[in-house]
């Protein structure tokens, strides 16, 4: 799995012009699905982010998680993150999971999200959706289940 992770003050998203997530300050998440993910990837994205010190402490310090500030979440499925660019300039999209892997992947990564207490938001897998945030700081981190320990 990879996960894009990007601090913001807010964040929505929309599906035919309706909002169906929202939240202020904390983390929006976009994830991509790789086959050969399993739950023990999604396992270890979701401890390493909600323990990740990226928001400020009272010296401006990296020093809070979005626990530690009670951050809400919204999560957004988007497979283009796992393209093969490599060859060509066209996207390959060949290892990205297929829906039938995918979702239940991405329904148990919000539901472990989620038994944090923190509010939990998202998307609608695999709809066109519309998404809109101010990234604060900027901060943006990049995850791949691919490189943990």
């Amino acid at each position: 799995m990879k996960v894009v992770i990007q601090r913001v003050s807010e964040a929505r998203v929309k599906v035919d012009g309706q909002t169906v997530g929202e939240i202020r300050k904390g983390l929006m998440l976009l994830i991509g699905v790789d086959e050969n993910d399993e739950k023990s990837d999604a396992d270890w994205l979701v401890q390493k982010i909600l323990n990740l010190r990226i928001f400020g402490d009272e010296e401006d310090k990296l020093n809070l998680s979005v626990q530690d500030v009670q951050g809400e979440i919204l999560c957004i499925s988007q497979f283009t993150l796992i393209a093969d660019y490599k060859k060509g300039n066209r996207p390959s999209f060949i290892k990205a999971a297929k829906p039938d892997k995918a979702v239940p992947l991405f329904e148990y990564f919000k539901e472990e999200i989620s038994k944090s207490g923190l509010k939990t938001e998202s998307g609608i897998f695999g709809a066109d959706m519309k998404v809109s945030l101010i990234n604060d700081g900027p901060v943006t981190i990049v995850m791949d289940s691919v490189t943990k320990a």
